[in-house]
């Protein structure tokens, strides 16, 4: 069941739907809602649990505020991981929950088809690749999963995912060409079969969402019959959803992210995605060229390393707001409000079943400003700093019998805990925050912490607190109407990231202290928590009623009742220790190129010979096909062989090449360098380099001569999967020899870590990467002569391994750090990093020259007591130096506590 796109998702938005109509989920399961501009048939009200495999079916429907789920309204929430840019499936447990942790109710996921099919008919869903285990994780994090398979995801991926084989079997992507359609049915097809196992409907798992693109409508009504007959009763996003189109990009900053996301809710927006909830790692030949180096979109709330970032506070803030302040489920566009100040742009919302109303405001001038605001019937004086973003509410119920008037900090929760509700409010440091309650009798409030003050006025309780950085105050509120006590929360950013809502079967938490709460769960009268700490931190933990303990990551703490209701840690929760890192030494080093030499057998190589092609790039009249992806090579180097004959006396041999990004070539004479080249200037537009290199021949040149030449290829554009890559002609000037070219690159695909693990280096084909192979016979070298080493054209090897002793109980986040040669402007160099056998991409020294770190992820880094094989292919040419410059071990993060991570499998070599 599809879901038609809306122009805009507010009180207007599904005026464009089949009159009123909810999209059921279940097949013929459509429900009509009464006339539009009447409240919905579901209420505003709490919204459904966590999701899991609980075996029980489920229904989802979505109306003109939100979707449904089993009749209650759903915020979704979502946040993209692309399990292929974290190769280790451990690792995927620890960023899913610290994506529930920080808000999130959904990750989406898209499926590199590349990565998973090597060959026409051959899938691999093994391993790092393995659907199965990704989805089971995500339901046991309490996640929804919007799936999205493609065939095409763009996603800065070589070809946009389609996998390489692809451009030489004809038809063209993303059309209805039946070639075409008949691979993305298969691949879709075998995608299906996994995700029909985990199905939120059928209570097999959490899959809520499927995405897939589509040619037109009657590809798209083709889409959904096949989706049916595979099983896959979800509903179906597609290009024109809200979800799918209005998808924000990377931002800049905090101020940045709260612009965007609080302007997609001012439209009614429900059904939100940050773009990238986490990075990773575009490693091996995965990046298309349009991803500017290995670290994947660097401006994620949730950084490559695993960390939180800056960006994170207003995402963690706005998602607990979705979750746990219903009201926002219901909003719909309201009349215009004005602040005094025209520079600052203000959009109004109200939630008809409630009576709440919100408000964002915008400022996208380069000053702070301060206004004016008519809420809640009061003007209010407001500060919106320069290129930021603010949201208020007024109306809320913030327990029994008391409603928020209005406050100058934003919302963060509303919850109850046992006879104690719960209301938390964020705001900047350095600010001062200013709530009003409704209070229809005097109330008795308590101050417990300093900071705050208050006073009760005509029905109305006046609370203010000055904003302190990383400083959380409490406010206790009592009345003689009600049992039941109000807790006022008010933080800083900072703070903020530090408080925890958790829902159990048993009741609602709240903790606030550590760096991150994993999970909690009731145990009797004992809350068990798991979680990381980075530094000392206090613990304090709001829980049911009967609850009187507590353990921390397996750990008793000791604990009592504070003045907020809740229990007190009596010590604070320990940080991570001091970790040191060893240095890198024993580095042996080898250098290659022997295909560049005459006596080089090379009668196992394919012979260049073709005379068509379905690549998009023109063949030269009368000349052979030499584009790398039409014998099979579609990742990595690729070599050329070229034995001369006949006429004698050529005096010049220009080389047309084509590359994506950081493309080279270089060229040997009878093992003699003839020089390197670059591909300059920016390219089609489309992720294609082309450039011609010409060479001087000697003039004694005799027949018989071998030309060898070197294309460090990279990868396809996304949206340019069939332009050729490597050589695309050679011409001689002179005399016209006869040429017979030969072509060798990648070997058979490493069965472990995928097709787009090795390129065709004679390092790679022979396992010169891989730990357990015999680098004893090579040349010992010092870590002083790393930076630089002797100029030479061609490839050298450097292989070093080191051992790490990380404890057990804690997370530790390496890198490994490359500066580049001191002298790296001076030609074409490029380092080639491989970690156990795993290629985590590379280094390109020669244009930016900028260090960068490559991130280890755990599982393929073994950081428990055990040895670890790193290796390093250097491409130098131009009088580049040979050396990787400098490589050293970088602590990059390390927290108390972490996930169990099991090591990724990294088969080896055991021959020379």
């Amino acid at each position: 069941m599809e879901l038609s796109r809306p122009s805009r998702l507010g009180r207007r938005a599904f005026s464009a739907l089949a009159g009123t109509t909810v999209l059921g989920l279940a097949l013929g399961g459509s429900t009509a809602l009464p006339a539009s501009g009447a409240p919905g048939p579901a209420p505003t009200g709490p919204p459904p649990g966590p999701p899991g495999a609980d075996g029980a079916r489920h229904r989802v429907a979505l109306d003109r505020h939100s979707l449904l789920v089993d009749g209650r309204r759903l915020a979704l929430w979502s946040g993209e991981l692309h399990p292929f840019r974290l190769p280790s499936p451990s690792l995927w447990r620890d960023v899913l929950q610290k994506m529930r942790a920080y808000g999130h109710n959904a990750v989406g996921v898209r499926l590199a088809w590349n990565q998973h099919s090597p060959a026409p008919g051959a899938y691999d869903f093994t391993g790092v690749r393995d659907l199965g285990l990704f989805l089971r994780t995500a339901a046991e994090c309490g996640l929804y999963v919007v799936l999205h398979p493609g065939p095409y995801i763009g996603a800065d991926v070589d070809a946009g995912g389609l996998p390489g084989w692809l451009t030489t079997v004809g038809g063209r992507a993303g059309s209805t060409d039946p070639v075409y359609r008949r691979h993305a049915d298969e691949w879709l097809g075998r995608v299906n079969a996994v995700a029909a196992r985990h199905l939120f409907t059928r209570g097999t798992g959490t899959v809520l969402l499927y995405r897939a693109d589509y040619t037109g409508r009657a590809d798209l009504d083709r889409l959904r019959t096949r989706m049916r007959a595979d099983g896959i009763d979800v509903p179906l996003l597609h290009g024109d959803t809200p979800l799918a189109r209005e998808e924000p990009g990377p931002v800049r900053d905090a101020a940045e992210a709260r612009r965007v996301h609080f302007d997609r809710l001012a439209r009614g927006n429900t059904l939100d995605d940050v773009r990238m909830a986490f990075g990773g790692t575009s490693w091996g030949w995965l990046p298309a060229p349009s991803a500017p180096s290995p670290t994947y979109d660097p401006a994620a709330p949730i950084d490559e390393a695993r960390r939180p970032t800056d960006k994170l506070a207003p995402l963690h803030q706005l998602g607990h707001l979705l979750r746990h302040v219903p009201d926002f489920t219901g909003m719909t566009e309201a009349a215009a409000v004005r602040a005094t100040d025209a520079r600052v742009r203000v959009r109004h919302l109200a939630n008809p079943d409630t009576g709440a109303h919100a408000y964002v405001l915008r400022n996208d001038s380069a000053a702070d400003v301060t206004s004016t605001l008519p809420m809640g019937g009061t003007d209010v004086e407001v500060t919106v700093p320069a290129r930021d973003a603010k949201l208020f509410a007024t109306g809320l119920r913030l327990g029994s019998g008391r409603k928020l008037a209005y406050a100058t900090v934003q919302p963060m929760l509303a919850m109850s805990v046992g006879k104690l509700d719960i209301a938390a409010f964020v705001g900047r440091a350095g600010e001062t925050a200013h709530l009003v309650l409704d209070c229809p009798d005097e109330p008795w409030p308590t101050r417990l912490d300093e900071e705050a003050a208050w006073v009760f006025d005509r029905g109305q309780l006046h609370v203010t607190v000055p904003l302190q950085e990383d400083r959380l105050t409490r406010v206790r509120v009592r009345s003689g109407d009600t049992d039941r006590t109000l807790l006022l929360i008010v933080a800083d950013d900072a703070a903020s990231l530090r408080l925890w809502p958790y829902e159990t079967p048993s009741g609602r938490v709240l903790v606030r202290g550590p760096e991150l709460l994993r999970e909690a769960a009731l145990d009797g009268a004992t809350i068990r928590l798991t979680g990381d700490t980075v530094a000392e931190r206090e613990l304090e933990v709001w829980a049911p009623p009967g609850i009187t303990d507590i353990t921390w990551n397996g750990e008793a703490v000791r604990s009592g009742l504070g003045r907020a209701l809740s229990l007190m840690a009596v010590w604070p929760l320990p940080g991570v220790p001091d970790l040191v890192l060893p240095a890198l030494d024993g580095w042996r080093r080898r250098t290659e190129n022997f295909e560049s030499r005459p006596d080089y057998g090379d009668e196992g190589w394919t012979v260049a010979d073709r005379r068509t092609t379905h690549s998009t790039t023109p063949v030269p009249d009368g000349r052979p096909v030499l584009f790398a992806d039409d014998y099979g090579f579609h990742y990595g180097d690729v070599w050329y062989r070229a034995r001369l004959t006949g006429a004698t006396g050529p005096e010049r041999v220009s080389l047309a090449y084509s590359t994506g990004a950081h493309g080279l070539l270089m060229a040997w004479l009878d093992g003699v360098p003839l020089g390197s080249h670059q591909p300059g200037g920016a390219g089609d537009g489309k992720g294609t380099w082309t450039g011609t290199a010409e060479f001087g021949l000697p003039d004694d040149l005799r027949t018989g001569a071998l030309l060898s030449v070197l294309v460090r290829r990279t990868q396809h554009g996304q949206d340019a999967y069939r332009t050729a890559r490597g050589l695309t002609s050679a011409a001689f000037e002179g005399a016209s020899p006869g040429v017979r070219w030969r072509i060798m690159g990648a070997a058979a695909p490493d069965p472990v870590r995928g097709p787009l693990n090795n390129g065709g280096l004679y390092g790679e084909r022979h396992g010169w990467h891989l730990p357990g192979y015999d680098d004893g016979r090579w040349e010992p070298v010092s870590p002083a002569a790393l930076p630089g080493g002797d100029p030479r054209q061609g490839v050298t090897w450097y292989r070093t391994t080191f051992r790490l002793d990380v404890p057990p109980d804690i997370d530790a986040s390496v890198g490994l750090r490359l500066d580049g040669p001191p002298d790296r402007g001076t030609g074409a160099h490029r380092v080639q990093v491989f970690l156990n056998g795993w290629n985590l991409g590379a280094y390109v020294g020669d244009r930016t020259g900028a260090p960068h770190t490559f991130v280890l992820p755990n599982g393929i880094l073994r950081t428990r007591a055990a040895a670890n094989t790193l290796a390093l292919a250097v491409l130098s040419g131009g009088g580049a130096p040979s050396g990787p410059g400098s490589v050293r071990l970088e602590l990059l993060g390390g927290a108390a506590g972490g996930v169990p991570v099991k090591p990724v499998p990294s088969p080896g070599r055991r021959d020379g």
